[in-house]
This record gives structure tokens, sequence and C-alpha cells, in this order.
């Protein structure tokens, strides 16, 4: 097998949705949204190493998910196959963000991967085409291929980059998981928010429309924002349960990660206008 001597990691960030507004729904079914993802210089981590059988691997298995339906086994399979590509790939996956948390776990995973490989398969596909691919794989791909933070319009494919201050996170995860279909499939969920102009944006005339529902089925992310509300503007990301405070500076989220409770895990992040697999990718460009 030809292998590359040293793992050479690329980032798989994770993302918050600053908001979440549900307009309406298709008539596929799909919802229409507008959100914000901001995204974070903290996540997961892939390594990938070629090789000639043409075979593709992902190490460690995640337990409960068969290799074939694993985002990052997926991403590259299809990518492989787009490409003709006759190489394989061996893929050390390191996971840190909780599954089920809202904040772009597999999704990012899989544009990692699309974005990597694109480069050492020197497939020479644009950002465009790999982010119409990732698409195929789930909503939130396109904006991690694409990384930067950016608004969100139709159901995530509508996608206009911003820049934010680059302010900190404190993420904490509550223990549960939410399933995203569970969401969006509740009848009570508001389907009804009136469209809004990204240039008006200010968090706090912006919410969640999946807060309530999830809140009212899992008590504990009810809790856990009951908490964080006490030391800086809180909500959920995405579809939960991940629940995110914002400060101005790194020290002040860290200063309320040291009285998290003991039931609830969390770190600090910052937000990041440019994703570090975009830099990533543009340092590995120049070598």
């Amino acid at each position: 097998m030809d292998t590359q001597l040293t793992p050479d990691w690329w980032p798989s960030p994770a993302k918050l949705n600053l908001f979440l507004h549900i307009l309406g729904r298709y008539p596929n079914g799909y919802h229409q949204l507008q959100s914000l993802f901001q995204m974070l210089d903290t996540g997961d981590r892939l390594a990938f190493s070629l090789n000639t059988t043409g075979d593709i691997t992902v190490s460690p298995e995640i337990p409960g998910v068969n290799t074939e339906d694993n985002l990052v086994y997926r991403a590259a399979s299809m990518l492989q196959r787009h490409c003709n590509v006759s190489q394989g790939v061996d893929i050390l996956l390191d996971k840190q963000l909780p599954m089920g948390g809202g904040i772009g776990g597999g999704s990012s995973n899989a544009a990692t991967t699309l974005v990597a490989l694109n480069h050492y398969w020197q497939c020479k596909l644009s950002t465009d085409e790999l982010a119409e691919l990732g698409l195929t794989l789930g909503a939130d791909v396109p904006i991690f291929v694409r990384g930067k933070t950016a608004f969100a319009g139709g159901v995530g494919e509508d996608i206009h980059p911003t820049t934010l201050p680059e302010q900190a996170y404190l993420v904490v995860f509550p223990g549960v998981h939410v399933g995203t279909a569970e969401v969006f499939g509740h009848p009570e969920l508001p389907r009804d928010t009136p469209p809004m102009q990204w240039q008006d944006y200010e968090f706090e005339s912006t919410h969640n429309d999946c807060q309530q529902i999830v809140c009212n089925a899992h008590p504990e992310v009810a809790k856990l924002l009951q908490w964080l509300v006490h030391y800086a503007p809180s909500r959920m990301t995405g579809t939960g349960a991940c629940v995110f405070a914002k400060f101005e500076t790194v020290s002040q989220a860290s200063d309320v990660h040291k009285q998290l409770p003991s039931k609830w895990s969390g770190f600090v992040a910052k937000g990041m206008n440019i994703s570090p697999l975009l830099l990533k990718l543009e340092q590995v460009s120049l070598i």
C-alpha cells in the first residue's frame, strides 16, 4: 500500500446557526429557511493517506454507523466515482464534536473530505462543483465547502458570504440527541416567519424557530438555556441540541465555561469569517 508517512491533518470546523427562521414549505416538502452560519475555529480533524488499491477506508468506526452510511465514506466514494479516480484512500477521523448537536459535525466532515481529496486526487473541480456535489450529501455541506461565514436561504443552498465581528462563543452540549427529521416534521413547528433582508440582521431581532419545539421535547435543553442566558445572550443552534452563548472575548467565555455544571460538556471557540479548512487548502496549495 502506498501511504503517506506522516498523517497530514485537515480541520473539519464546527459551525453555529446564529439564527434559524422558517419561512414556509416548498411543494416537495423541504422547508424554506433563512439562517446565518458562523464558522468556528474548533472542530474535528481528518487525515488522508492515499493508496493504490482503490479501496476507501474510514477509521475508527463510529459506533452505530455503518461505514457505507458514514458521510466521510460517502463523500470520498462519490468524488472517486465522479472523477474516475483509480487511487483509494485511508481516512483517519479524529472526532471531537458531539453527534446530533446541530453544529455541523457530519456535514463538515464530508466537506473536508471533498476539499482534501479534490486536492490530493488532483480532480481540479471548482468550489461551485464541489459544493454542488456536497449538496447531494446534505444541505449544510456546501456551506462548509465554501468555508465562509454566510447568510443562507432556500433549503440552505442560496449562500451570501458576509463578515462579522470575530466574537467568542461558549458552545454547550446538554447530553441529549435531537433528530433533525423529528424537529422539521413536528406539526407545531412555526413555518410562517416573515423573510428578512440580510443587511437588516441583528442578533437581538432574530430567533431560532426550532428552539421551543426542542425545549418542549427535551427539558434538559430548556434548563441549559435558562442557565446560560444569565451570563450572555444565548440560543440553540440549528435543530439542536447544542446551545451557545456569545461573548466579546475568549476570556469571558472561558470564565463561564469554568462554571459549567459537570452534567454538561462544552467548549470555547472563536468565530472566524474564513474557515480553518479554507486556510489549510491555501497552505497546501502553496507547497
